[in-house]
């Protein structure tokens, strides 16, 4: 699968250096350049049957990310993660979602924990799809990331997009799941299929070995 700087074009891409020269040089200039960058190189999916980027990220994403990468090499890890937290906190959905998927690609510990847990706070698909990435596959604790999952069903977000479902999936959120299914039944309402792949044997952890 093809990544979002895998597919810009060449004045994109000389475009791009400029500007991760600039906060390589100038680490303050994150600030306004993070913002702009969609605006500035490119914007779009990479993939065009995933048009909000909820399994890959979109172009303005991979940009965002190679700048907050950069920025990395230049802030300590303090610093940076006082940055980023401004970048999403001040960012509208589509900055917040590439600080998200930046996540994975930063080495910053659990420090931006609560970025996640507040993406996964909100109904917004595009913020819960990229908060359920590497970053929370290793830090986020079971019971958080089992209603992250559960939320990924209510909200439509495909079960692809979640990583370390087949290696976290227990017991726990199979129940959790049958009972959000009984609730559909009940109330007359389609269950989303990826309610019914959690059952499965090789998404559902030990769930057999506790029933």
């Amino acid at each position: 699968m093809s990544s979002a700087q895998d597919v810009l074009g060449a004045t994109a891409r000389a475009r791009l250096a400029e500007l991760v020269d600039e906060v390589t040089t100038n680490p303050p200039r994150l600030a306004v350049l993070f913002p702009a960058a969609a605006r500035t190189i490119a914007r779009g999916p990479v993939d065009p049957a995933d048009p909000d980027g909820l399994i890959t990220p979109r172009l303005e994403d991979g940009v965002r990310i190679a700048l907050l990468r950069a920025a990395e090499r230049r802030f300590d890890p303090s610093e940076l993660a006082v940055e980023i937290t401004a970048l999403y906190r001040h960012g509208d959905a589509e900055e917040k979602r590439a600080v998200l998927r930046a996540l994975d690609h930063l080495d910053l510990g659990d420090a931006l924990l609560p970025l996640v847990h507040d993406a996964l706070r909100s109904n917004d698909s595009r913020l819960i799809a990229a908060a359920l990435g590497t970053y929370a596959a290793r830090y986020l604790d079971d019971h958080a990331w089992r209603h992250g999952v559960l939320k990924c069903v209510f909200t439509g977000v495909p079960l692809d997009a979640v990583v370390g479902v087949a290696e976290r999936a227990d017991a726990e959120l199979a129940r959790m799941v049958r009972a959000y299914i009984a609730e559909r039944l009940a109330a007359g309402r389609s269950v989303p299929q990826d309610a019914h792949r959690l059952l499965q044997p090789d998404t559902a952890g030990d769930q057999d070995e506790e029933e």
